[in-house]
């Protein structure tokens, strides 16, 4: 149960510092992760979600609120666009779920489905801003500038952060499944 659990104060502590450290990498790293024409973008708050719907065990963690708050803080602080990640980040948790009703739960299908969430999160912006002419960035530049350079960051970010994440959920979670 959600509200008894250590995940009621774990899950949005973990979400606060993910998105915070989404905004401060790409700070202190960019030049590195900006560096033209390429691009690589942070997912940490994606991949938080992504991880969450993994490890919960038995206990039903709210993400979808959870996404829209998370969206709506994103939308303030980064996009300019409100509504576009309030938008995004519950249906990439929609699809987290979707996806993962198809496979068995496993380290190699846990990262295909992050792979496919942040390439889907991330066409779906471009789009969003192509649309309405944030940017004029072809579908080729945008592919190879932003998207493969993002997913190989994202992908490094999963593996690396894959077994401790696990390990506090685990911890989080101990005796109450």
């Amino acid at each position: 149960m959600y509200r008894l659990s250590r995940l009621r104060y774990l899950f949005p502590i973990g979400l606060f510092i993910m998105f915070f450290l989404d905004g401060s990498l790409s700070k202190i790293f960019a030049s590195f992760f900006f560096s033209y024409p390429y691009a690589m973008v942070s997912q940490l708050t994606l991949l938080w979600f992504v991880m969450a719907y993994f490890f919960k065990g038995d206990i039903q963690i709210p993400l979808t609120f959870f996404a829209v708050i998370a969206g709506v803080v994103a939308d303030v602080y980064y996009s300019g666009i409100l509504g576009l990640f309030i938008f995004l980040y519950p249906l990439i948790v929609w699809l987290t779920r979707v996806l993962a009703h198809s496979f068995n739960p496993s380290f190699l299908t846990s990262i295909l489905i992050f792979f496919i969430d942040v390439a889907a999160f991330e066409f779906l912006n471009y789009l969003a801003y192509n649309i309405v002419g944030v940017t004029t960035m072809s579908i080729v530049d945008f592919v190879v500038d932003v998207l493969t350079p993002t997913l190989a960051l994202n992908l490094v970010y999963f593996v690396v952060l894959y077994w401790p994440i696990s390990a506090v959920f685990k911890w989080a979670t101990k005796g109450e499944n």
